[in-house]
């Protein structure tokens, strides 16, 4: 269990390190305001979703019916 907690936790800031490090260079980068915004948006909505699922593998299976 600690194992799995350890791992989880790895995960989640290599994550946040990458979530920052691109967020980083769509800000450096000269673009649009519009593009900066859409693009920040879709890379927050993967890394949530990515989070979600590698959250769902620690859920405890279901007894079945």
């Amino acid at each position: 269990m600690i194992e799995s907690l350890l791992m989880l936790l790895i995960y989640i800031l290599i994550i946040g390190v990458v979530l920052w490090l691109i967020t980083y260079l769509i800000d450096v980068v000269p673009m649009p305001p519009t593009f900066k915004q859409g693009a920040k948006v879709l890379i927050i909505v993967v890394c949530v979703i990515f989070l979600i699922l590698l959250l769902i593998r620690y859920l405890p299976a279901l007894p079945p019916p």
